[in-house]
């Protein structure tokens, strides 16, 4: 009886062996999720800021391209 005894507790360390190894790693994958949300997230926000440089540059351009229509106008090119 002994024997039984003893061989079930090896089988419970191994058990809780195995499940302390897949609560690490499951602790390292919620840490590396946590770093790509985070990654994510400064993605999203460069996106937005280039989305933002768009638009200025796009507003420039008209503005030009209104000044330019003026001069010609003006030196009578059109």
């Amino acid at each position: 009886m002994e024997n039984v005894d003893n061989l079930l507790l090896e089988h419970l360390k191994r058990f809780q062996a195995g499940q302390d190894r897949i609560e690490r790693k499951l602790e390292e994958v919620v840490t590396r999720i946590g770093h790509l949300e985070i990654s994510l997230a400064g993605l999203r926000r460069d996106f937005g800021h280039n989305e933002e440089q768009s638009a200025s540059v796009g507003v420039r351009i008209d503005r030009i391209n209104e000044r330019l229509e003026r001069v010609e106008k003006r030196l009578e090119l059109q």
